[in-house]
């Protein structure tokens, strides 16, 4: 019996540690030194490089190592295999927290005295409203936004594939439903998972659907933005402000526009990073699961990409 971690360029002592002390007698391997390939029964992968999986003849099932799984399922050489995904509170409260910090950061108008500071300007000035938040992505991060803000006593929307029923919190779905969601909103949180039909999703047209001045974040993936149209949105003073923790390419190229843009906040893809602490005890169970025959808890469905 054996698990394979396929997890290039991060330090993974902790994690085999833990495995060894939840799991033991079960042989821990890491891509790309695997001793016995043919014992492994469960990868636990993310961002794996393509044909990283071929040598695991055994294979009987896949856990993601994070809440998504864009940079999985898009390998064409990914065998057709049962695939979890992280649903981890801890994901969420670290998602929250950074959210509510970033609330806090434009409407205190931080953004506005850091600009401030380096012209060596001392100009006081009340705080921004902020009244409504929209969440783009009603999943378990986009519930638990919601609902923290919504506690919080912001009037918050929010818009998802298919529509939801959540209380307090006004839900769409659909083309008109978008407008809907985001024509009154001051900030647009987007947690929407990457897939071809989310791809370049906040393109000029539903970008012009924001109400004038509004806020983006976007703590999802930065394919989803298209990042011309973004650019071309803050020039022209449609959208005043944005927030990037995610990119198309990470890090970001020092050639990049958006490190020297004035209205762009840059964070480091750090809004939610995964807690091995307490995401290890659902890789243990999803392993005891998949060699004793039971489905895996949080499926991916591969067809919907998440």
């Amino acid at each position: 019996m054996s698990i394979a971690l396929v997890i290039p360029d991060r330090k993974l002592d902790t994690l085999v540690e833990k495995l060894n002390a939840l799991l033991p007698g079960v042989l821990i391997q890491q891509w790309p030194d695997y001793s016995a390939p043919e014992q492994v029964q469960m990868a636990v992968v993310w961002k794996q490089p393509q044909g990283s999986l071929a040598a695991l003849s055994n294979l009987k099932s896949l856990q993601s190592f994070g809440a998504g799984v864009d940079s999985i399922v898009s390998d064409p050489t990914l065998p057709d295999l049962p695939l979890s995904r992280i649903v981890d509170p801890a994901l969420a409260s670290s998602m929250v927290n950074y959210l509510s910090g970033i609330v806090l950061h434009y409407q205190l108008r931080l953004d506005l005295f850091q600009r401030q500071q380096q012209q060596k300007l001392w100009k006081p000035k009340s705080p921004r409203t902020i009244q409504q938040i929209c969440l783009l992505g009603l999943g378990e991060l986009g519930q638990a936004a919601a609902q923290y803000f919504l506690q919080q006593g912001y009037q918050v929307s929010g818009w998802s594939r298919s529509l939801k029923q959540l209380n307090g919190i006004q839900c769409y779905a659909g083309d008109t439903g978008f407008k809907n969601a985001v024509c009154d909103a001051d900030m647009v949180i987007c947690l929407l998972p990457l897939t071809a039909e989310t791809t370049n999703f906040l393109n000029t047209e539903r970008l012009s659907a924001f109400k004038q001045g509004a806020i983006l974040v976007n703590v999802a993936r930065g394919a989803i933005v298209d990042d011309r149209a973004l650019l071309a949105a803050l020039d022209a003073g449609q959208l005043q402000a944005a927030c990037l923790d995610v990119f198309r390419q990470e890090p970001l190229p020092a050639t990049d526009p958006y490190w020297q843009h004035p209205a762009v906040l840059v964070t480091p893809h750090c809004s939610a990073v995964t807690n091995v602490d307490t995401a290890i005890h659902q890789i243990v169970e999803n392993y005891q699961r998949s060699i004793n025959g039971l489905p895996l808890k949080h499926l991916v469905n591969r067809e919907r990409g998440y």
